[in-house]
């Protein structure tokens, strides 16, 4: 029997080991994604090639899952963010969840966890008008009982 090709393409789940020349290179293309196999090279100590094997590599067990850009939201007029804890009425489920929350524009990701609240939403607004508007949006639904807003004043995201 063959195996399905459906799978071979999938990465493997759980950890996996990779070296300090790896965590280089990842820490690397965090600093700019578009950084060359050419550039990174002399950095890690390797050739051009193996540098191409390497991140294929890593790509192909799932530890690099994209390449991104970082984007200005202040600079596109979306400069006010939040943090919106979401308590849902009975037993929603995370679709529910989800699919709520996820239907407004101004919200950047949900996280459904565990406790209470049931969910925190990230959002982006214009101005706090903007916010609020977006926030009595999410109290629209019959299923949420509840929330509470937390504005970011300011943040730091730890590098990868």
């Amino acid at each position: 029997m063959s195996p399905d090709p459906a799978s071979a393409q999938r990465p493997p789940t759980g950890p996996v080991d990779i070296d300090a020349v790896d965590h280089h290179l990842l820490r690397l293309l965090r600093e700019d994604g578009r950084r060359t196999f050419s550039e990174m090279a002399p950095l890690v100590g390797l050739s051009v090639a193996a540098v191409k094997r390497r991140v294929d590599r890593l790509r192909d067990l799932g530890v690099i899952t994209g390449f991104t850009v970082q984007v200005d939201h202040a600079r596109l007029g979306w400069g006010v963010e939040a943090f919106t804890e979401v308590r849902y009425a009975g037993t929603a489920s995370v679709g529910d969840i989800i699919a709520t929350a996820a239907r407004a524009p101004e919200v950047q990701a949900v996280f459904t966890i565990a406790g209470d609240p049931d969910a925190l939403v990230h959002l982006r607004a214009r101005d706090i008008n903007h916010l609020q508007e977006a926030i009595d949006g999410l109290r629209t639904s019959r299923k949420v009982a509840g929330t509470k807003t937390l504005i970011v004043l300011g943040s730091w995201t730890r590098p990868d």
